[in-house]
């Protein structure tokens, strides 16, 4: 089952759950947050609080996609209790583009701490049922403020030095009202970070990450795929710049979910109750690890099965703006 949030020309917004060709309104649902919410308070899973609430009037995807009616499949009324968060170097063959940025400033006979990192992930990033794994690469991204849906534009800052495309698959999450997190699916995503930055120095990861990142519009409920292949693409002038499979799933990483997910949720800032979390897995496939430098007017298009619909965000940078610090 696939959960889509819609708004309606009017401003009126309506949960969709659709379940392969077949989409259709979910009555009286109007974010999936609360939907969640619901299902987590009463004891029920998604599926049984959907059957209660019951189907309404079928819905095209297609058309919706593309009168811009749908949004990030989650969302918070207030963007300061929605966080985006991350880690790298997950995925098997992660460490060769990110190895090359830092290679130059190593000797040739030592291994980068990118490397270090990717190797002792690969040799304790899936641990037993149970047992604790190797800590991952960790960074933070934002608040809902810089969550943007399928068509809305992705905005580099005035300051950046690249605007460039990370496919992968996001964990969405809801903090129950005893602070209990609960997955409620995966999304596809487009990360976005600053290449160029990070390349400089990787101390300047932090900064390099502190970008929009954009979600897809279907909300995949249930046990992720272990095994997702996609595409991810970049378009210029209505043509194909750039082109390559990507791989996800715990088949082609070298860390569990759950391992990822506990040293995300072991902090206690990140089980308030009611608060929304996005968490992106990684990825392997940089279009910037082969020379590309995005420009302003491209277009990302990310897409994968089990996903019936694609992720596109244009690139655009903002007008400089930045207000000088005062003193009182």
């Amino acid at each position: 089952m696939r959960l889509l949030q819609h708004r309606a020309d009017d401003g009126r917004r309506q949960v969709i759950a659709a379940d392969g060709p077949d989409a259709r309104f979910i009555r009286g649902a109007e974010t999936v947050r609360a939907l969640a919410w619901d299902a987590i308070t009463s004891g029920a899973d998604l599926a049984t609080v959907i059957d209660r609430r019951g189907l309404g009037d079928v819905v095209d995807l297609n058309v919706a996609l593309e009168a811009g009616r749908l949004l990030a499949p989650i969302d918070h009324d207030d963007p300061a209790h929605l966080s985006l968060t991350g880690t790298g170097l997950t995925h098997l063959g992660s460490a060769e583009g990110r190895d090359q940025m830092h290679r130059a400033a190593a000797a040739a006979d030592h291994q980068t701490d990118s490397m270090r990192m990717f190797l002792e992930g690969l040799k304790g990033g899936k641990p037993a049922p149970g047992a604790v794994g190797q800590q991952p690469e960790w960074f933070y991204k934002g608040d809902g403020s810089q969550l943007v849906g399928p068509g809305q534009p992705l905005t580099m800052p005035a300051f950046a030095q690249d605007g460039g495309e990370e496919p992968e698959l996001a964990g969405i999450y809801l903090i129950g009202p005893d602070g209990t997190p609960w997955r409620l699916g995966v999304c596809l995503a487009n990360e976005f970070s600053d290449h160029v930055t990070e390349r400089h120095n990787y101390l300047w990861l932090a900064h390099s990450k502190l970008r929009p990142a954009a979600l897809g519009p279907e909300l995949l409920v249930g046990t992720p795929p272990t095994d997702l292949r996609g595409t991810s693409r970049i378009l210029r002038d209505d043509k194909v710049l750039w082109e390559r499979p990507f791989l996800s799933g715990e088949d082609n990483m070298s860390h569990s979910l759950t391992n990822l997910e506990h040293h995300h949720f072991k902090y206690d800032l990140f089980r308030r109750p009611g608060d929304v979390h996005v968490h992106f897995f990684g990825t392997a496939t940089l279009s910037f690890s082969e020379g590309v430098r995005t420009q302003v007017g491209d277009v990302f298009e990310i897409e994968a099965a089990p996903f019936t619909l694609p992720l596109r965000n244009p690139l655009v940078r903002a007008a400089k703006s930045q207000a000088a610090v005062r003193r009182l």
